[in-house]
This record gives C-alpha cells, structure tokens and sequence, in this order.
C-alpha cells in the first residue's frame, strides 16, 4: 500500500473509554496503532481532545461552573498533563511527539496559515508526530473552531492529507440514533453530503465531550470538498486505526466530492468568510459548472462589511452557501455594483480592479 499522509482525530469519548478519566490503557492501544502506521511508511498527525478531562482529572473532579473561564482555566491545567501522557506513550516506540496549538485566526490569516503548514510539514519531514489541538486557553468566541472534529478537518485540508480518521463512541452515522432506536443501520459508505446526511446526525454526543455527530459530519463535509476521505469509526474496536488504513468495512466512510486542490483555494476553505453575496440563479448555474468569475451583474444582495481582498462567502437565491473567494471590490463598491454590467463599472466608481467582483482564480466552488 503507498504511503499516505492521514490525520486521526481523539475525541474523549476514545480517551476515557467512556469514563469520566484518561484511560491510559486506551490511550496506549490508540499510540500503539499509531506507531505501526507510522513505522509502515504513513506520516501520522493527530488532532486530540480531552485537555479539559485531564484537568478535572487533576483536580479531583470538582463541581465547577460552564462558563469559558472555567473551562480555559481546565484547559490550561489538562493541556500539559495530556501532552506529557502522549509523550511518555510514544516514547515508548521511540517517536517524539510536538505540541502544536491553533485558534480559527490562525487558519485564517493567510500567512500564519503557511506558516503553520510549513512547520507541520517539516515535522513530518523529521519523523515528529504533530499533536494539535485548538488553543482554548486564549481563543475567545470569535476566533475559536469550536470543537476539534472541524479542527482535524481544517488539518486534513492544510496538510492535504488523503485520509482523516474520527475516533468516537459511536460505530458510525446510522439510519437512526441507534441509542433509541435498536433497529437502526450503520451507513457503511455516503458518496456526497447533503441535508438528508445532518439530519440522520442527531444532537449532541457525550457529556465530556463538545462534538456529536454533527460536528463530525460538517467535518467529513469539509474534508470531502478538500478531496480528502474520512473515516468516523468507534474508537473502543480492536485495531481500529490498522483496519480503517488496510481498507476494512469499518466504520462509515465518506468519500470525497473533490480531487486535491490549489493551495490558495484550499486556504479559502479553511478561512470565515468576512461578508456574504447573494446572486441570482443564473449566476449561481454557472459558478457551480465550475470556470465562471462572479460578476457583478448577478450580484443581489451584499451583507456585511468587507474590504478589498477579503474572503466572501456566496449564496444562491434560496440561501445556500456556494462559493468562497476573494473580493475584488469592497462592500460599499460591491453594493453600488449590484445588477450592473461589468462594462458599466468605471462609470458607476470612477476606477476599476476588473470585470469581476470575484475573479474565478480566487474563487473555490462548495460542490
């Protein structure tokens, strides 16, 4: 089998083998995987939950409030302790492990982005396993992913990663919630996404945890349009790793809309959009065809404040979102351009940076 660049996502559930503490006995079975993936050529980043659980863990499990200080302050006491617990584990396969903590402003600056793949990347060049996880200790609402199902597909997408493998408590997505319907299927295999697909996902997941199977769908989701595949399997199963890389029907398996992508349109999927445009149908036809600029004659709708350069997202008449891209105009120009010809645009602003209010080559297609 060819080497393959894959990233495993840890979530507590796995962790704790659905205990409120750190199972050390599971965490080892997990790096033992990792190690003989790793050891057969495949380059391994994991993306980890459970700060918050080692800090409790820590502290004696104390009755503590929900609020964001409470849970950074656990945070930044769990983070070190979960780290020295990797640390120790693969030290016994004699590989070093690096701590690597994001927040979405990190993904979504531009050059901190290639910085963080630069520096990912030469990791891997070194036979370092990357541990990530998102910065919760300073990451305030605006600039947090949320959870770290979307976190490890952020990372499948800057890395290019050709497989991403979410370990659960779960089997997989089913055609019910297998907790109260005991007839409920396992889906072995979903080809495209599609609202059908978030509404078999359900609410919410464990109590010490932050992600369901939503989050882990929206993550699949991510990956699938960033070409990458992804695997949502119960991290309880033996070899579960071993068995998903060697092709095993195990687990769901997303496949992806997408080939490999530029890297610069790559970028603008992992980036939040700063503003919205909505366009009408015959725009949106021939976005999603694929190869058409946004001009401004099919533009209807701009919200939100937005400078020249900025990541848009672009909805169809119904509300969907679409496309991605970078703005030509900003959002006072753009709401003056609304149904105009391109041609008309020097007379309508008195200067022009081009025909299109997003250029096709800055623009990514949400298939």
């Amino acid at each position: 089998m060819q080497p393959q660049r894959i990233v495993v996502k840890l979530g507590t559930s796995t962790l704790t083998a659905g205990t409120k503490q750190l199972n050390r006995q599971r965490i080892l079975e997990v790096v033992q995987q990792i190690a003989k993936l790793q050891q057969a050529g495949h380059e391994m980043v994991v993306v980890s939950s459970g700060a918050m659980a080692a800090g409790r863990e820590r502290l004696g499990y104390p009755e503590m409030s929900r609020t964001v200080p409470a849970k950074q302050m656990l945070s930044a006491i769990g983070q070190g302790r979960l780290m020295h617990i990797y640390s120790q584990l693969f030290d016994l396969f004699e590989i070093v492990v690096g701590q690597v903590l994001l927040t979405r402003d990190d993904l979504g600056d531009r050059a901190r982005y290639l910085n963080i793949r630069d520096t990912l990347t030469t990791l891997l060049e070194h036979r370092i396993i990357p541990v990530i996880n998102e910065n919760d200790t300073t990451a305030t609402h605006e600039i947090r992913v949320g959870d770290n199902d979307n976190l490890s597909a952020l990372v499948a997408n800057l890395l290019e990663a050709d497989l991403l493998i979410i370990l659960t408590d779960m089997h997989g997505l089913y055609t019910a919630d297998p907790r109260t319907k005991p007839d409920a299927q396992l889906i072995p295999m979903v080809e495209q996404i599609d609202e059908a697909t978030y509404a078999l996902a359900g609410g919410a997941g464990t109590s010490v945890g932050t992600g369901g199977m939503v989050t882990k769908i929206q993550a699949a989701h991510l990956a699938s349009r960033s070409g990458v595949v992804t695997v949502i399997a119960n991290g309880n199963e033996p070899d579960v790793l071993l068995r998903v890389v060697n092709g095993d029907s195990i687990g769901t398996r997303f496949q992806p809309v997408a080939s490999h992508i530029e890297g610069r349109k790559r970028w603008l999927l992992a980036e939040k959009p700063h503003g919205r445009v909505t366009v009408d149908a015959g725009a949106a036809r021939k976005l999603l065809k694929g190869g058409a600029s946004l001009l401004p004659v099919g533009v209807t709708r701009v919200e939100g404040l937005f400078e020249r350069g900025e990541p848009l997202g672009v909805l169809s008449p119904d509300g969907k979102v679409i496309a991605h891209g970078l703005t030509s105009y900003n959002s006072v120009d753009v709401g003056k351009l609304c149904g105009a010809q391109s041609a008309k645009i020097v007379d309508i602003l008195g200067y022009s940076y081009g025909d299109a209010v997003i250029h096709r080559n800055n623009l990514v297609v949400l298939k």
